[in-house]
């Protein structure tokens, strides 16, 4: 297992995935993903209709927990939110900013390219 860390100023899903390719992970699981984010797109279905996605963005600090996987070089998250008020949401993970704090994420690779 390896962590990667997202600092202020860069985006989640594009940081891990550059790691990820970096560190020659194609399939792998992301164990726990734990920090905080300033702003962030998330998507969830609409009931009538699991094959859309419903995007929406949001411009306001989180905390942030989530897990995901990757398959085929390709980074799948989902997420919990916590924001202002003690409410959360959840999702699945479009992109992140890091402008604040961190986010670190932690990685079991199952296969890596050579």
């Amino acid at each position: 297992m390896f962590v990667i860390s997202v600092k202020p100023g860069q985006e989640v899903i594009e940081a891990v995935t550059t790691e990820l390719a970096n560190h020659g992970v194609s399939n792998g699981a992301i164990v726990s993903l734990v920090g905080a984010i300033d702003s962030c797109c998330i998507s969830n279905m609409p009931k009538d209709d699991a094959k859309r996605d419903i995007l929406t963005e949001y411009k306001q600090p989180f905390e942030m927990a989530g897990t995901g996987e990757v398959k085929d070089g390709k980074l799948h998250i989902h997420c919990i939110l916590g924001r202002e008020g003690n409410t959360s949401l959840a999702g699945h993970l479009h992109w992140a900013r890091v402008d604040t704090w961190f986010v670190n994420v932690y990685v079991e690779a199952m296969e890596r390219t050579p």
